[in-house]
């Protein structure tokens, strides 16, 4: 007997048919114990709110909120035609239902993503082929043939995976929820104050909006200041040179320019006596091993053209590919079960390297803590070497192997010198302060390629004197923060906006890990991808700015909730929870409708937001026969289209129509009610896209191939008649609007 292991890539797959001896198949791989089939990600879809009830195809504000008494899952629909279900997941869900049905198969594995996403992607599959065979779950953090074929040695029942299963799908049945709500009621309500096609609500995606709104206004409302410090020039009896700030009571920044021109008018020339040095040695770790987020912020910030939505997919291509461990990770260091193996594979990445003999191994806590890892380890190299990469996975494999092997070079060492002066001959309140720095072991530097900051001091001691050779007031204008890059607001929004002094605490880890954030390391990259295309935010540079709907969005919304990081780190903290079974999932939906039916009252009810709502009053008469099937046509809010649609008839002409709105026209009432009766209209003062002017008659026609209504002009004018098919299908024709009475 065989089992059949649902992979979640191709990729995947084959990474596990490969250590499996598995043999290539018509959308699987066979061996002698296990089958191997994949999904293209999630197969399946949440049913639309059409799926539900046929009215909610067009959108009308009063029939918001709208919650399902159940959620259901439906095959996933084709990108250009979202009525149909796409074909190529219909045939692979086909194998996969045929392979689990083989009276040969008497078991099923998930081999999906270890995570919230991974974990539905096949239990969706399960969930809706209804298999009657007992399912188990391999859990890996990398598919190389070792680890492949460990895990299919240490298989656990799937149902032990439920708390995971929950969190993934409430998450999922949450965002529906406020997104199909919350998006289409602000959608329609604003549409009375400008025009727009959408606007984008969602649980994550306003708070980060909020994050980059409140940086920018933080900028547009600071007040330029300005401050002023007093700089000495000290030279010693071997004419060395170095440079003091002067202090008092350990503030060096003084507002008014004149106290301190005295004191230089008087110092300057004068000798100072050096009252006390003081040396110190400063171990500098290196930075922990990369999570997601740093992995990120680090190549965005490093190198230009990258977005941390780049970053992630070059990480997952990597990770597929069996070079890295699993990159969706929050977690900074390596579960300490992970000893032997870390050792082994970092004796083959040391192997050649230029700093090979300083490279030990060593079991320190900034490598090794269980304590500190959250389901996933940090991300490192894998015992395979890629012997060929793209530029851009070099660049991201570098950084991941780098860091790893940095941890295992010795620490770098720095001295610290401090020189206290004052002058001797003139009594002032303060004293001057000279600080130096000398790197004395380079350590891990010398693997990051990082250049060690030095500031030099000559050599001298305490009691010793030296000349105040010049002295010099210095003006300093307080500058604005800087806008946030994709680099601070991935911190911001893993710490849901709590602030730490140092960024390798074990005090900020723990945050991180605590599951009280905005979004998750794998949504992030998605959520700030998402702004952009809903024109909520734009770049300039790496800088990342509010546009002026984004500005309207946070500054009108009437759901304030979803701006509150506080309130959504709650919630993303609560589908932490679920994983660990201390919340359930039915409590957290039942929060969140609560939530979706007062946000949609209040949009509907607020002024601000896009005005009063008004609905356009629509003819209440057919407008014409429908030339199809002989039905009525009818007018709705979006088009004018056949009343026999429930029968299956799709005539329909849209009022955004491209065509006509292209030539400066509009689909009216009159002017279909003429179409259908005459079969043609005439338009005069058309403006074709060179800016000319014409007149024409308009002719609907049917494609006898295709099947589709097309336009067909004829010009009026006498010197240009001639007749033009248009081939293009009017807007909105792939998406068949509900048409009612």
């Amino acid at each position: 007997m065989k089992k059949v292991i649902i992979a979640e890539k191709p990729s995947v797959a084959k990474n596990i048919a490969d250590a499996t001896s598995a043999s290539r198949k018509n959308g699987y791989f066979e061996g002698e114990q296990y089958i191997i089939t994949w999904a293209f990600g999630h197969l399946l879809q949440l049913y639309d709110a059409k799926d539900y009830n046929p009215e909610m195809k067009s959108w009308k504000i009063e029939k918001f909120p709208f919650i399902p008494e159940e959620f259901h899952y439906k095959i996933k629909t084709d990108q250009s035609k979202k009525d149909q279900p796409d074909q190529g997941v219909v045939r692979q869900m086909k194998i996969i239902e045929n392979l689990i049905g083989r009276s040969d198969v008497n078991g099923i594995i998930s081999a999906t993503d270890d995570d919230r996403e991974g974990q539905i992607i096949a239990d969706e599959i399960l969930n809706y082929l209804h298999p009657n065979k007992p399912v188990e779950r391999i859990l890996l953090s990398e598919w190389t043939a070792q680890e492949v074929n460990r895990g299919l040695n240490e298989l656990i029942p799937n149902e032990q995976m439920r708390p995971l299963q929950d969190a993934g799908f409430g998450r999922q049945i949450a965002d529906w929820m406020i997104g199909i709500n919350l998006t289409s009621v602000a959608t329609l309500k604003f549409r009375n104050q400008k025009k727009v096609r959408l606007l984008n609500v969602g649980r994550v995606i306003m708070p980060t909006l909020k994050i980059i709104y409140d940086r920018d206004k933080e900028i547009e409302q600071f007040k330029v200041t300005k401050y002023y410090k007093l700089k000495g020039i000290f030279e010693t009896t071997e004419k060395k040179s170095f440079e003091g700030i002067y202090y008092i009571k350990d503030n060096e920044k003084f507002d008014s320019p004149e106290e301190l021109e005295e004191i230089r008018s008087k110092i300057e020339g004068h000798p100072a006596k050096i009252t006390s040095k003081k040396v110190t040695q400063k171990k500098e770790y290196a930075p922990y091993l990369f999570n997601l987020s740093n992995l990120q912020g680090y190549i965005t910030s490093k190198y230009k053209g990258w977005t941390s939505d780049r970053v992630l997919k070059t990480a997952q291509s990597l990770y597929e590919k069996k070079f890295i461990t699993y990159p969706r990770t929050a977690s900074s260091v390596l579960d300490e079960s992970l000893i032997g193996k870390t050792k082994k594979v970092l004796e083959i990445h040391k192997a050649g390297n230029p700093y090979e003999d300083q490279i030990k191994f060593h079991t320190s806590k900034r490598v090794f803590d269980s304590k500190k890892v959250e389901s996933h380890s940090a991300i490192i190299p894998t015992y395979v070497v890629p012997k060929s990469l793209n530029e851009g996975e070099r660049l991201v494999y570098d950084a991941i192997r780098n860091r790893f092997l940095a941890q295992f070079m010795p620490v770098a060492v720095a001295e610290d010198t401090v020189l206290h002066l004052k002058v001797t001959d003139v009594e002032l309140p303060g004293d001057f302060v000279a600080k130096g720095k000398i790197q004395l072991e380079y350590g891990w530097k010398l693997i990051e390629g990082i250049d060690a900051k030095e500031v030099m001091l000559p050599p001298v001691e305490k009691g010793e004197i030296v000349t105040l050779s010049k002295a010099e007031v210095c003006e300093v204008e307080r500058k604005p923060p800087k806008h946030h890059t994709e680099k601070t607001l991935l911190k911001v929004m893993e710490t849901c906006g709590k602030k730490f002094e140092d960024e390798d605490s074990e005090e900020m880890m723990m945050a991180i890990l605590s599951g009280f954030s905005i979004g998750t390391p794998a949504t992030r990259a998605e959520t700030i991808k998402k702004l952009k295309d809903a024109g909520y935010i734009t770049t300039k540079g790496k800088s990342l700015l509010c546009t002026e709907l984004g500005c309207m969005i946070v500054e009108t919304f009437p759901a304030r909730e979803l701006f509150d990081l506080e309130y959504t780190g709650r919630l993303e903290k609560t589908l932490s929870d679920i994983e660990k079974k201390k919340f359930k999932k039915e409590d957290f939906l039942k929060t969140i409708e609560d939530f979706v039916r007062v946000s949609v009252e209040k949009i509907k009810q607020d002024t601000t937001f896009g005005g009063v709502v008004q609905l356009t009053p629509l003819h209440t008469e057919p407008v014409g026969i429908c030339p199809e099937c002989g039905a009525p046509v009818v007018e709705t809010a979006r088009a004018f289209g056949c009343s026999a649609w429930k029968q299956g008839c799709k005539f329909v002409i849209w009022k955004d129509d491209r065509l006509i709105t292209s030539l400066g026209k509009k689909v009216s009432y009159e002017m279909v009610k003429i179409l259908l009766e005459h079969g043609k209209v005439g338009f005069h003062g058309c403006v074709s896209k060179k800016g000319s002017k014409f007149s024409a008659y308009f002719y609907y026609e049917k494609n006898p191939e295709s099947g589709r209504y097309n336009w067909r002009l004829e010009f009026i004018d006498p010197r240009t008649i001639k007749s033009e098919s248009r081939k293009e299908p009017p807007a909105g024709e792939q998406e068949h609007e509900s048409i009612r009475k």
